[in-house]
């Protein structure tokens, strides 16, 4: 994957949350408020699809992706702070992700963001760029995840492997081999109990619904055009055998139609809406 402009999943990603704010109904599923910032000069063309075509099922599609996992991702980080104290919250594959720059709950929380280093290069410029001030408890965590060790690189950074954490990984397994996935798996297993991992995964085209199909097939072959293929789909047994052989305890599996959306998914009035192709596996770390 070729770093020295930033990966266009990425942006994509970013553009899909910063475009709910602008063309979706309100309230918002989540409110991404700096994913804009971070677009730099593709804003416009980026932004600009989504409010002419915003109705069309793949642009609806990415954002219902987006916004879902992350609206579910961090409603489980501010329960594990709530309910138990949770101080750490290692984001893997972060991209353009803006948790630590815009959330109140970031401030209490050391966060690391571990990507690729030339990726974060891209974003740390982009911060800089839009004004973005980084929070002393914020560390970049440069790994290839293909072929870093994560452990060791959380540890130089300051983490904390005795002490439980959140691990969101999110928009990534889908690009790695299971090899690779099942490396990264093993070392979050290792962490300290009580750890919890959210992590995105696609499911094989048999176990999707029409309008994932769809979406599938449109975005695969635009993705693999631009040097990022999907590579793994796991189902859900297939994602519960991952977990519980690399020292994880599955806790649930969430769709899209289970978010805690403001209003019931069918009352909608505009273009979202679930559909059957990710799924988002919540484990943790048990006793040992």
């Amino acid at each position: 994957m070729d770093y020295r402009a930033p990966s266009r999943t990425a942006l994509m990603s970013a553009a899909a949350r910063a475009a709910h704010l602008l063309v979706d109904q309100q309230p918002p599923i989540f409110a991404d408020t700096l994913a804009s910032a971070l677009l730099g000069e593709r804003a416009d063309e980026l932004l600009g699809y989504h409010r002419a075509f915003g109705a069309h099922p793949i642009l609806a599609g990415a954002r219902t992706s987006a916004v879902t996992r992350s609206r579910c991702t961090e409603d489980r980080l501010a329960e594990a702070v709530a309910r138990r104290g949770i101080d750490q919250y290692v984001v893997l594959g972060a991209g353009l992700d803006t948790f630590a720059y815009r959330s109140e709950l970031a401030h209490p929380i050391r966060v690391f963001e571990v990507d690729h280093p030339a990726m974060q290069e891209w974003k740390r410029a982009r911060l800089t760029a839009a004004g973005i001030a980084v929070p002393t408890t914020v560390s970049f965590v440069p790994l290839d995840l293909e072929q870093g060790d994560l452990t060791d690189a959380l540890t130089a950074a300051g983490f904390d492997t005795e002490r439980p954490a959140v691990v969101s990984w999110l928009g990534v397994t889908m690009y790695l081999g299971t090899e690779a996935i099942g490396r990264v798996l093993s070392a979050v297993g290792a962490l300290a109990p009580g750890t919890e991992l959210l992590t995105e995964h696609l499911l094989p085209a048999e176990h999707r619904d029409p309008a994932g199909q769809l979406y599938a097939e449109q975005v695969h072959a635009a993705v693999a055009e631009n040097g990022e293929p999907w590579r793994t789909f796991l189902t859900v047994e297939e994602m519960d055998t991952l977990l519980t052989g690399h020292g994880l305890r599955p806790l649930g599996y969430l769709r899209q139609r289970d978010t805690l959306v403001p209003q019931p998914w069918e009352e909608r009035t505009d273009a979202l809406r679930p559909f059957e192709l990710s799924v988002l596996a919540h484990a943790v770390v048990p006793e040992r």
